[in-house]
């Protein structure tokens, strides 16, 4: 082989292994963390669905990118949770983790997902210490911050004179903030304060235990299963017609078709509802019911979101996806069309937005659903981003 051969042969070999690293990256890897077994398994299918849903309305792309998504079950447990995200970064060697329902799971696989120079966004859990002292530039999330659902709670009973109210949540990272949130705006002491087991489907004890306060109001947050169990029991034992219950993230999408009659009237403060009137929402819940025949819940706007401010992130570097500083720089825009209209970020990256005021109301064709009454608050800042170091 002659010398000019052999420096032609290293030229292309040269080119080759420079394109390597461009060819390996032509798609975008995205892990999508969740709970799709056991009762939780409800939420993570509708998360699931409009992850699906998402990519549906980008043509099955990301940024312009072919994409696979990849999807795990945490099974709710934090333990699970880290060893998918570290599954998913050492051998599926994903550009992105997503998903997360529960704080105490989110509090597990965010720094293991960020520590790895790999950017998480949360599409559900907002435990109150990734929005303060262990904020990330690689974590950003497209739901909320846990306090400030439940703070819009206490404004309004506050503003509505309620007093001696009784309080209700899970005793994990989530129901803890829940209640700092909603003491944080309701401001009068409460007259019990009662945290039961995750996942827990018999409230027959606490039940009895509120019925022996006599409080005026009780204001509960119980997700999904547990949601649906609670609501069902405080119906059966007569208490719903002498006692109001106010909540957060308990009557939804996915427990009114369930408990029907039994959260008639319920009141709850969200960030999102199907009843948004803008271009994105309506899209989203119009083509979420064409597709799986049921309607969507904030548990699946929040992932849609995730999706697109992800594509968001991988257009604005022209699919460089070793430009992790340029896909930070974008997602900090919120460049995207939001489910819940045009919000910004916060300096610990998460929403300033909206949230209102839903009532359960039995709609035009006589089925339950949830409408925005009011707006509580707008462009809400959450308690903890002062806390955080970031500057930008």
């Amino acid at each position: 082989m002659t010398r000019i051969m052999r420096v032609a042969l290293l030229g292309v070999l040269a080119v080759v292994l420079a394109a390597g690293p461009a060819l390996a990256q032509e798609k975008v890897k995205i892990g999508f963390i969740t709970s799709l077994s056991g009762p939780a398994g409800i939420i993570g299918e509708h998360m699931k669905n409009s992850v699906e849903l998402a990519l549906d309305h980008l043509g099955r792309k990301v940024g312009g990118l072919d994409v696979e998504v990849i999807y795990g079950d945490d099974q709710r447990k934090p333990d699970v949770g880290k060893q998918l995200a570290d599954e998913m970064l050492k051998k599926h060697k994903v550009h992105f983790v997503s998903g997360i329902i529960w704080s105490n799971v989110m509090l597990a696989v965010a720094p293991t997902v960020t520590s790895a120079g790999t950017l998480m966004i949360g599409t559900n859990a907002g435990p109150h210490q990734l929005a303060g002292k262990m904020c990330n530039e690689l974590y950003f999330t497209t739901s909320w911050q846990n306090d400030q659902t439940p703070e819009a709670m206490g404004k309004y009973m506050r503003d509505q004179g309620i007093t001696d109210v009784y309080a209700m949540a899970p005793n994990y990272a989530a129901g803890k903030d829940m209640i700092s949130g909603f003491k944080r705006y309701f401001e009068a002491k409460l007259v019990g304060e009662v945290y039961t087991k995750l996942g827990q489907q018999d409230y027959q004890a606490e039940i009895s235990q509120l019925r022996a306060a006599n409080p005026k109001a009780v204001f509960v947050f119980y997700p999904g299963d547990m949601g649906i169990q609670f609501l069902k029991q405080y119906a059966q034992s007569g208490l719903r017609e002498q006692i109001p219950l106010y909540s957060v993230y308990t009557v939804d999408e996915i427990s009114l078709p369930v408990v029907k009659e039994a959260a008639l009237g319920q009141w709850e403060t969200r960030y999102w509802s199907p009843d948004l009137k803008n271009a994105a929402n309506q899209k989203y819940v119009s083509d979420y019911k064409k597709k799986y025949g049921k309607m969507p819940v904030f548990y699946g706007a929040q992932s849609y979101d995730g999706i697109m401010l992800i594509d968001s992130a991988v257009r604005a570097v022209k699919g460089d996806l070793s430009n992790t500083k340029g896909m930070v720089a974008a997602m900090r825009k919120a460049d995207y069309k939001s489910t819940r209209g045009t919000y910004t970020y916060n300096v610990n990256h998460h929403p300033i937005q909206n949230f209102y005021l839903l009532r359960a109301v039995k709609g035009a064709g006589g089925q339950l659903e949830m409408q925005i009454q009011k707006t509580v608050f707008e462009n809400h800042k959450d308690a903890y981003y002062k806390e955080c170091g970031m500057k930008w």
